[in-house]
């Protein structure tokens, strides 16, 4: 029986670069409330995750999930294509 590994984060976001191989990056939206306006304010981040197939383009949504290391800046992988860009 596979012991469970402990809890992996899985995030969406969209592809803004796939120029490099095997590696797109991503861009993960998030609204947080400010803490002392309490506006709700947009943050982004962008992490570069392994896509095998090279299967991601410029503007495709994807479903991300956390993994071990792979390069030096690499720590999450493609798992699913949600949406294609227009």
């Amino acid at each position: 029986m596979a012991e469970e590994r402990g809890r992996r984060q899985a995030t969406v976001g969209t592809v803004v670069s796939d120029r490099m191989q095997k590696t797109v990056v991503v861009e993960i939206l998030r609204t947080e409330r400010h803490a002392t306006y309490g506006k709700m304010v947009r943050r982004k981040t962008r992490v570069k995750a392994h896509d095998e197939g090279g299967r991601c383009h410029l503007g495709d949504r994807v479903r991300l999930m956390e993994t071990r290391p792979l390069s030096k800046e690499k720590r999450w992988r493609v798992v699913e294509i949600v949406g294609r860009a227009v």
